[in-house]
Formats: C-alpha cells, structure tokens, sequence
C-alpha cells in the first residue's frame, strides 16, 4: 500500500466517520501468506521487557482541560490518573514514547466522554506507552493502561456505567443513557503499542491494556499492540467501534473480551499466549476471547453481538499438547452469558480446549444463526477437547444436532496435534523474538476461507462515512471538531486526482486548499494546520473526475 504525508499550512477537517469494510480474503487468519508481509511489520514490538526508551522530558500530573498536543521527540512520564476532559483534544504525535508512574499509584490514560485522543504514529515511529520501570525489570501491572469513555449504546441499567475501580464519577461514566449517540468519536489510536499496563485499583478490579466504554462508530482503532497485561488485551463495554490490525500478545486473562451489547466489527486480530501467564483460576479463568451480554445472562439490549474475523491465535501448549501451562488458562473460545459474537474465518491453535457455546440462550442463539462461529481452525486441543459441551446440553433439543455436528456443519476444521497439516499451519509462530505468523506451504489456511454471510460480506454502501462514487473509499479528519493541527485521511481505490476547496456557511470560497493533487491508492494522510481560522463552521468540498462531495468542518479552539 502507498501512503501520502503531505504537510499543507492552510486548514481543512472533514467529519466523517470510518465505516468498517471487511476485506474479502482467500486464506484463513490474520495474515495473508509469503511473500506478503505481516502488517506487524516495523511498529509492534516482540520484546519489550528489553526495549529500551529514552528518559523522560516531561511530567504530566494533572488532568488534561484544554486541547494539548505532545510532540514527537518527547517523552511523558504519567504521574497518576491522568484525565482528558471537558471536551478536549489530546494529539500525540509519532514517536512519542508515554511512560506510566509505577510510583505513584494508578497512572493511567482516561479519555472522558466528549474528549478525543488523536494518537497516530507510523510504522516507523509508532507511539508507545510502557512502564517507567528499567529494561528486564518491567511487570504486568505496573501501571494502568489507556481508557476510552464514550456515550455510544450499551445495555447497562439506564444505559450509563463507570468503570470499575475507578472513583464513580463524571470521569469515569461511559454510555450515552437514554439517547445514546452510536457516531461518537473519541479519536483515532494507530500505530501504537500498551505495554506492562493492568494496574489493580482495587482487589480483582484492574483495568485492560485498551479499555473501549461505550466508545462509537466515528473513532478509530488500527494497528495497535497491547502486551504483558495484567488483565485482558482488549475489552469492549457495549459501544459499536469497529476496528482492524490488533495484537494481544501475552497478557494474562483474556485476549479479546466483549461485553454488555458490543456490536462492532473486527478484523484481522494476532493473539499469542505465554505458557506462564494466566489469570488467578478461583477468581476467573482465562481465555482467548470471553463474550457475555451482561453479566447476569440477560436478554437486555442491545445484545452483545460483534463481528470478528481473520483472527490468528498462537496459545500457551506452543506445538505440544502435552506442555505444562498455567493452571488459570482453559479455552480459545468461550460464547456465554447471552451473548451473540460472531467469528468467522479464524486459526486457534494451541489451547487447552477449543470453542466452548456456553449455557442454554447461547445454544439457542447457535441453533438461530444469532451466534456464529464459521470456517474456522481450531487446531491442537488437548484430545477430544475442540468443542467443549456442558454436562447439561440443551442445543440438540433446540437445535436438532449436538454441538461437534454443529461445529462440523458451518465450514470448521479440526486438527490434532499429531496431524501433519498441524505443523505448517503457520511458518514460524514459536519464535517470541522473531516470529512468522504467516500461512506455511500448504497450510490449511489457504482455503476455505468465506465471506458470503450477509452480516461479513465486503459492502461499499455504509452509512455513517464519506463514500465518493467508487474513487474514494473514505475520508476521515482526526480531530474534529479541530484547533491548531488536524489530519485529513483518505483512503483511495485507485491513483487520483482531488481538489479541496472551503466554504463558509454562507457558501463564499475561504480557500482553494488544494488544486490536482495526486493521491494514490491506499491511506493518504494530509497534515493540516488550522490555528487561522476562527472559531466556526465550515463546508469543506472534495472535488474528484468522478463527482463532489460536502462535508461538515468544525473549528473550536
């Protein structure tokens, strides 16, 4: 993929969400197969216990009120809970390194409802945040991690919550209650890694390397890293976010967790285990991905019901079955409480049990087509341990068929250890410190793959984003509303020629931005400076051969 950086001193934001489009595939997982190269090239990190980071040059230790920008070539040391709020903006900027107080207790990154974090590194300078601690001697939880608080829906009591461990306030609410806005935007995170976060804020209360509340449509999520967490990689509360390009990569309970009516869509997702590493087994056990609608198995809504897809994951058995792991570590897969995921073309590889459909509504919902689980590998178990079955099966009275058959009858394959086809699955996935997650020579997951559900098929049509004609994929600004720098992304199907022109709301032209400018297909990303403008709304045209589309500018300073 070609990408554009331009800088262009004048201004311009289009507000406008990304929609997630499902990108059709021929293979199984999150990487396509050599000579591709795996899209964790040059920004993620394999062994950040032994990175090592500049000092820090700045201290953060009070809550962000106004727009703040840090610039590349700082470092920030968080000293505490650190709050984005009253509607403000925080912009990292690439290469920023942000490190966490193990000092001081808590520190951590919370962006309050009607805030933004516009946090865009590269792939060659992604931004990082990490412990403060000193190479080899970093742990899981020696700080918090990055909190995202939204007012999109969720089906808690009133649609609103706080999060857990933190003081129940203002601060830490998420949900948009009675009307809940599903476009919100809390930003855009990409190219950025969460190391060593997970701090316990009270006993069996830590928080998530990302933690997603009630986050909406309009942000967005790709390319990002979460590692040695001392809870969960990923974890949405309700909230419809989509994202792409995730890596959980050794923390210690689940990988992708989802709860209380999430409904977006993921694609393209890396898990890897640590043998070593799972959560305590007599408060929770752990998982590649857990799933409930609530946390009583209600049928309040929205249901959780998010989309995965293209998800590779490499668990803590790494190539025998007969390895000893942590005692806390059980399943790939684990559907339960009501929920209503879906996961479609996927390897798990490596666990102590496979998919486990758990309880009654979530047979039911197996048996309907509200859950799914297809055209997935589910590959090395412990034997006879691929779907696990409650003792109590109700799915063949529901469903006219037991759960093995109903693995067997959407497209799955499994593999034992012993088989053949186990060992190239991938080329090289037991290498922490060079690894290839990439299919291997004749690999299972080079067919089979499938994208004709209606709910995964490839669409061009979604609402909620920018779509010009057939040219333009989408456009997005980063932030907006804007003060001083914004980012214009837009995403092209092909070699193309725009302009960019702005108008005031009584339609008179304030600036030709730009004339003929050649973009390419991929992400193109326009660095824009608006500190010029005043304070307002703006109408901003994209001219391309094939038409002209109008979007809404806000500058707010």
């Amino acid at each position: 993929m070609k990408k554009l950086l331009l800088s262009v001193f004048t201004l311009v934001t289009i507000t406008s969400s990304v929609a997630q489009v499902f990108t059709g595939t021929t293979y199984r997982g999150a990487f396509a197969p050599a000579p591709t190269p795996m899209w964790t090239q040059g920004w993620a990190e394999w062994d950040p216990q032994n990175k090592i980071y500049p000092a820090p040059t700045v201290t953060v230790n009070t809550n962000i009120t106004a727009n703040t920008t840090w610039a590349t070539g700082q470092t920030v040391l968080l000293q505490g809970p650190i709050y984005v709020k009253g509607n403000s903006v925080l912009t990292i900027q690439p290469g920023v390194v942000v490190l966490g107080s193990k000092a001081v207790a808590g520190s951590a990154l919370v962006v309050t409802k009607g805030s933004q974090l516009v946090a865009i590194g590269n792939t060659v300078n992604p931004i990082v945040f990490c412990s403060d601690q000193a190479p080899g001697a970093r742990s899981v939880g020696d700080w918090g991690g990055i909190i995202l608080l939204g007012s999109a829906a969720l089906n808690y009591t009133n649609g609103i919550n706080n999060v857990e461990g933190l003081p129940v306030s203002v601060d830490s609410e998420f949900g948009g209650g009675a009307t809940p806005n599903n476009n919100d935007n809390s930003g855009s995170l990409q190219y950025l890694r969460i190391e060593f976060g997970g701090y316990v804020y009270q006993p069996n209360k830590e928080i998530n390397g990302l933690t997603l509340g009630a986050v909406g449509k309009a942000t967005t999520l790709k390319y990002i890293q979460t590692s040695f967490t001392n809870d969960d990689g990923f974890e949405w509360f309700g909230g419809n976010v989509d994202a792409k390009y995730l890596v959980s990569y050794r923390n210690l309970d689940d990988d992708f967790d989802t709860d209380n009516g999430y409904s977006g869509n993921v694609q393209f997702g890396l898990i890897v285990r640590d043998p070593n590493l799972a959560d305590n087994p007599t408060v929770s056990t752990s998982e590649g991905f857990e799933s409930d609608n609530d946390a009583n198995g209600t049928t309040a809504t929205p249901l959780t019901s998010g989309i995965f897809s293209n998800i590779t994951m490499v668990g803590p058995f790494r190539g025998a079955n007969t390895n000893t792991i942590a005692s806390g570590y059980r399943r790939a897969v684990r559907i339960r409480r009501t929920s209503n995921l879906k996961i479609y073309n996927s390897i798990f590889m490596d666990t102590q049990r496979g998919v486990h459909v758990d309880g009654t509504n979530c047979e039911i919902a197996a048996g309907n087509g509200g859950l799914k689980f297809k055209h997935n590998i589910v590959a090395g178990t412990a034997i006879g341990k691929t779907v696990e079955q409650n003792a109590a099966n109700s799915f063949a009275t529901n469903a006219g068929s037991a759960m093995n058959v109903w693995f067997g009858n959407n497209g799955n394959d499994s593999i034992l250890n012993s088989s053949p086809s186990f060992s190239n699955i991938l080329t090289t996935p037991y290498n922490y410190t060079s690894p290839d997650y990439r299919p291997g020579t004749g690999s299972p997951a080079l067919a089979t793959a499938s994208f004709t559900d209606p709910v995964i098929a490839p669409l061009t049509g979604f609402t909620g984003y920018t779509e010009v004609k057939k040219e333009i994929g989408y456009v997005a600004l980063y932030p907006n509303p804007a003060s001083d720098i914004t980012s214009l992304i837009i995403n092209s199907n092909i070699d193309s020629d725009i302009s960019v022109n702005v108008m005031d709301v009584t339609g008179k032209l304030v600036l030709s931005v730009v004339k003929d400018l050649q973009i390419f297909e991929g992400t193109n990303e326009l660095t824009i400076n608006t500190q010029n403008l005043t304070n307002g709304v703006y109408f901003v045209t994209l001219n391309t051969k094939l038409g002209k589309e109008t979007v809404k500018l806000v500058v707010s300073k």
